[in-house]
This record gives C-alpha cells, sequence and structure tokens, in this order.
C-alpha cells in the first residue's frame, strides 16, 4: 500500500508540475502573439520606409500577401488562446516555425541573403532556445540555417535606382544597424516577460512543493495520533471503571468535597474519551459513532455549548448571527480544528474570550478575538507554520498548523492580526459548498 500511494502522490506532482509548466506556456504563447503583432506593423513601416524614403523597388502585393498570411495567422492564435490554456512544446514549435517561415518569405521578395534584416533569424533561435526543448531548438537551429543557405542561393534581387547603387554598401550598414536595433529592442522585452513568467512558475511549483510537505506532515501526525489513541484507550477504561467503583464507596459517599473532586475526575475522562474518539473518527477509525446530518447553525451552538461547559473561562460570548441555514455533516475535524483556535485564544486570555459567527450565499465565516498580548511579528509573519509558538516547548506550534492546512483543505483561508485596542483576531473563512450535504 505504502509503494501505491507514493506512485499516486509521484504522479499527482508530476500532474500539477504539467499543469505548472503548460500555464507558463500559455503565458509564453501570448508573448509570442505581441511580438507577432509589432512584427507586423514593423514590416509595415519598414517597407514604407524603403519604398518611400529610399525609393527602393519592392514587390509590394506579394510581400503584402504574405504579411496579410501572418495577420491572420495571429488572429488565428489570438483567438484559440484566448480560450485554452493548455499550452504544449509542439504548439510553440509550430508558431515559431509560422514565424520562420514568414521571415522567410519577406527575405526571399526582398533580396534574399543580401538583405540585413536576414539577422533576424538570429532572434528566432535565441526565442526557441528560451521557449522550446532542446531537441526543438535543435530543430529551429538547423532550419533556419537552411533556409539562410537557400536565400544565398535563390531570391528576388532588389531592384536599387542609379543614385543608390553607387551607395549600396553605406545601405547596407545603415539596414545592419536597423537591424541590431531591433533585435536588441525584442530579445529585452520579451527575455523580460519570459524571465517573469518562468520565475512566476517556478514559484508556484515551489509553493506547491511545501505544501506537499507540510501535508506530509500532517500525515504523520495524525497517524502517530491514531496510534496513541488507540494505545490509551484500554487505560482509561480502567480509570473509569475504578472511579466507578471509587464513587460507591461508604466512604468516600459520606465526603461531599471528594465527592466532588471525583464527579471532576469523571468529568475529565469522559472529556479526554471524547478526544480520543475524534483522533480516531478523524483517521476513519470510528469508535461506534457515526457522522450525523444537522445544520451549521445547529452544529456550532452545540460547538459553543460544549466549550463552554468543559472549560474554564470566565466571558465566552458567542454571537450566531446565521440567517439562513444550511444543512451539514457534522464533522469531527471541523469541530477539533474550531475548538484548536479556541483553545489557543483561551490560552492567552483566559478571563475573555469572544466567537462570532456570520455567513452569507456562498461563505461561512467565524471570528475568534481575545484580550491577550497577542501574537509575535515573526509568529504573524510565518502564521500557519509548524512549531511557530511562544510557549518554548519542544513540539508547540502545531495547533494553528492544523488549522491552517485543514481550512485549505476545504477551500477556505485562515487570517489573524493584532487588535489596536490589545489582542488578537483569527478570522476564518469557509465556501458553504465545501460543508453542505
Amino acid at each position: 500500500m505504502t509503494g501505491r500511494a507514493e506512485n499516486l502522490k509521484t504522479m499527482t506532482l508530476l500532474n500539477i508540475a504539467a499543469d505548472y509548466e503548460h500555464s507558463a506556456g500559455h503565458h509564453n504563447m501570448l508573448q509570442l502573439i505581441h511580438l507577432r503583432w509589432i512584427a507586423v506593423f514593423g514590416q509595415i513601416a519598414t517597407i514604407a520606409l524603403v519604398v518611400l524614403g529610399f525609393d527602393i523597388h519592392l514587390p509590394i502585393l506579394s510581400m503584402a500577401f504574405v504579411l496579410a498570411g501572418l495577420v491572420a495567422f495571429n488572429l488565428a492564435s489570438h483567438l484559440r488562446w484566448h480560450e485554452e490554456t493548455r499550452v504544449s512544446n509542439r504548439e510553440l514549435f509550430f508558431a515559431l516555425l509560422v514565424d520562420v517561415g514568414i521571415l522567410t518569405a519577406q527575405l526571399y521578395l526582398s533580396g534574399g541573403a543580401s538583405n540585413p534584416f536576414a539577422f533576424l533569424y538570429l532572434l528566432q533561435v535565441i526565442l526557441s532556445a528560451v521557449l522550446l526543448e532542446v531537441w526543438s531548438t535543435w530543430v529551429i537551429v538547423l532550419i533556419t540555417s537552411a533556409c539562410l543557405f537557400g536565400l544565398s542561393l535563390f531570391s528576388r534581387p532588389l531592384i536599387l535606382p542609379p543614385e543608390h547603387i553607387n551607395g549600396m554598401p553605406s545601405l547596407y550598414r545603415d539596414g545592419i544597424i536597423i537591424c541590431f536595433l531591433i533585435n536588441a529592442s525584442l530579445l529585452v522585452f520579451f527575455l523580460t516577460k519570459i524571465s517573469n513568467n518562468l520565475r512566476r512558475r517556478d514559484a508556484q511549483l515551489a509553493d506547491f512543493r511545501q505544501r506537499t510537505v507540510e501535508e506530509e506532515h500532517i500525515v504523520r501526525m495524525g497517524l502517530l495520533a491514531s496510534g496513541a489513541a488507540h494505545e490509551l484507550g484500554t487505560p482509561m477504561a480502567t480509570m473509569s471503571v475504578i472511579l466507578g467503583d471509587w464513587r460507591r464507596m461508604p466512604e468516600l459517599q459520606r465526603n461531599p468535597e471528594l465527592l466532588e473532586d471525583l464527579t471532576e475526575m469523571q468529568r475529565q475522562l469522559q472529556r479526554c474519551k471524547s478526544i480520543v474518539s475524534s483522533i480516531l473518527l478523524s483517521a476513519g477509525e470510528a469508535r461506534g459513532e457515526s457522522a450525523t446530518k444537522t445544520t451549521i447553525g445547529t452544529f456550532l451552538n452545540a460547538l459553543a455549548e460544549e466549550f463552554r461547559n468543559t472549560r474554564t473561562v470566565e466571558i465566552f460570548q458567542f454571537q450566531n448571527h446565521i440567517d439562513h441555514d444550511v444543512q451539514v455533516v457534522s464533522d469531527s475535524v471541523l469541530k477539533q480544528m474550531i475548538c484548536n483556535v479556541l483553545d489557543n485564544a483561551l490560552e492567552a486570555s483566559p478571563h475573555w474570550l469572544a466567537l462570532e459567527v456570520t455567513s452569507d450565499a456562498d461563505r461561512l465565516t467565524l471570528q475568534i478575538t481575545d484580550r491577550g498580548p497577542g501574537f509575535l511579528p515573526s509568529i504573524l509573519e510565518n502564521f500557519g507554520q509548524p512549531y511557530q509558538s511562544t510557549k518554548g516547548r519542544p513540539g508547540s506550534g502545531l495547533g494553528i498548523f492544523f488549522v491552517v492546512n485543514v481550512v485549505r483543505k476545504l477551500g477556505g483561508v485562515v487570517t489573524a492580526r493584532n487588535l489596536a485596542e490589545g489582542g488578537a483576531l483569527v478570522r476564518i473563512e469557509l465556501p458553504l459548498s465545501a460543508l453542505v450535504v
């Protein structure tokens, strides 16, 4: 079973990593589309400059057809990748091939390899090295090399006016400078965007790995707690029998103080049994109890009443502002999670504690407020991380870690802040869809 679980976990990691790769690929494809629009306007401006400024004859109609093909392809790309968000290496490779083909056609119509804008092939090679897998990049290198070699043999020569024939080296030099500026500007602009996409993808992967480690930690804690709960069952049953026998002893029945202490011991033992039952229920090993259908209002009212009766707190203010009650399944994990936050607040503020519950059409919000010293800045900064605690005990600081992970599993969020008037507030927001029957 362990091997199978590890395989499933590996497959999940690979699938999510692939999703992040496709997401980065989608952003990169959008950048290519933007770059292609720049190329469209750049070609129009260059053709206009060459024809009107230098009076050089170009096959404008043929070049316009090629340009129209580029515009049509870019419009189709925009429509497709606006809806589809999963972009693979093969699709990026095809898009770059189209760009190479358009550039080759325009160079063929405007002097071939003698056109200084032939150096734009380097832009395609560099983009492929950044965007594509290694084999795809080498294919682009081979194709662009073959295109450049073919253009050196076959192309339509430029027809220069007589006054420019003697100045051909000067025109070529000016073309080289313009081509360099275009290449440099586009590379800086585009590679900056690509680097941001890659950094965003890496940050997402790092966040996912961190969450995976935390969830594994929760699983190990659950296994440890489940084992401890099993072990505690027998001694607690023995203690329960002994306390029951003591209660029937005449000596104790005649002593009200001892009888009161005995009653308190039985109540606390019953609470320990309830905690053990909750642990086993959370691990899928209920001790005869089963999940029951209830409403969110009833569930929270019962939780608040039980908390008030089983903890020593001077003032516990519970405000239930739920107007529209909904059916839910009573979940011990949810109950334990809320009680963890309340217990932490009670430890910081044993004299006063408040729980306020509100809801709207699709969200349940719980606010736990105390009048204690508040959170340290370091704990707020790393809120939800394990072993962040002011108690100074080994292994402490797992309560909020457990809370954050349970809430995150349910699709909610947990936030915390210190109050200006003193004390702290923890806010839990949960989607009702994760709780309803």
